[in-house]
């Protein structure tokens, strides 16, 4: 071997072993997306990568769709927030453990002159039923996230079966939230939306929060660490490193210090 290809060989040596340096120093999370539409990640990742030198890569969709990526091995961590399908997905044998990290809680929202008068009732079952009575357009986010799922058990709640109607003021996007919002905006159609994606929505025109504060629109996230016995190619170390330091209490009061516009967006709950 000569000199020239000895260097070659020895340098691509290098160049592979530092590729596969860097791929170990990685985290997959797969997410619901109203952690990365409100800025939750780019406020938070950053000081995560800077202590550790882990990159953290996020994949944000709709809380069924992170769920079923999963369970397909392609994620090292799970954010969510639908509960119940949370602790399937650990009872199952995909997840470690789940850890409840924060939450905050739902709103209707709708066009300022409210045809529905939904901003008059006392509870989200009178608000629903008020929207089905006058036959207003809703629109549904129709994509089985932890958003259309609450969805759906409000509209049981008030004793309304929307899980497969035909309705036509009962509009499914089959969309993630800010189209859905978006579409809400254009037909003048009411929605549900998690409140952080709403305080960090650009394109509010007219519409405004019109019923909040019912418990029932309560809206927990969770964490979770990917079973490597299911998955071998978890990164288990980095993955645990990372959920540690989201429940630490230094990352759990940044949490409680993100803002938009003076309007804290999560509370903190960690267990």
């Amino acid at each position: 071997m000569n000199t020239l290809t000895t260097k070659l060989v020895f340098w691509l040596l290098i160049l592979t072993a530092s590729a596969s340096i860097a791929a170990d120093k990685q985290v997959l999370v797969q997410s619901t997306t109203s952690t990365a539409n409100s800025g939750l990640y780019k406020y938070l990742l950053p000081q995560f990568e800077a202590q550790t030198n882990i990159k953290v890569n996020v994949v944000a969709v709709g809380t069924g769709q992170a769920i079923r990526n999963a369970r397909n091995c392609d994620a090292d961590v799970l954010l969510v927030h639908a509960k119940q399908a949370e602790e399937a997905f650990v009872e199952d044998g995909f997840g470690i453990k789940r850890h409840d990290l924060m939450y905050n809680d739902f709103v209707m929202i709708g066009p300022e002159n409210d045809p529905a008068r939904i901003s008059n009732t006392t509870n989200i079952q009178s608000a629903l039923q008020a929207m089905a009575k006058a036959q207003t357009l809703f629109a549904s986010r129709g994509d089985n996230s932890g958003t259309h799922k609450k969805e759906l058990q409000l509209w049981h709640l008030a004793k309304l079966d929307m899980s497969a109607t035909d309705a036509n003021w009962y509009r499914s996007t089959g969309s993630g939230m800010g189209a859905t919002i978006n579409t809400a905006i254009g037909l003048g159609a009411y929605t549900l939306t998690d409140r952080a994606t709403w305080i960090s929505f650009k394109n509010k025109q007219d519409f405004k929060i019109l019923f909040e504060g019912d418990s029932a629109l309560f809206n927990q996230y969770g964490v979770i660490l990917v079973n490597s016995e299911k998955c071998p190619n978890v990164s288990k170390q980095n993955a645990e490193r990372f959920i540690s330091w989201l429940l630490s209490n230094d990352t759990q009061t940044a949490i409680a210090e993100f803002e938009i516009d003076g309007q804290q967006l999560f509370y903190p709950n960690a267990n």
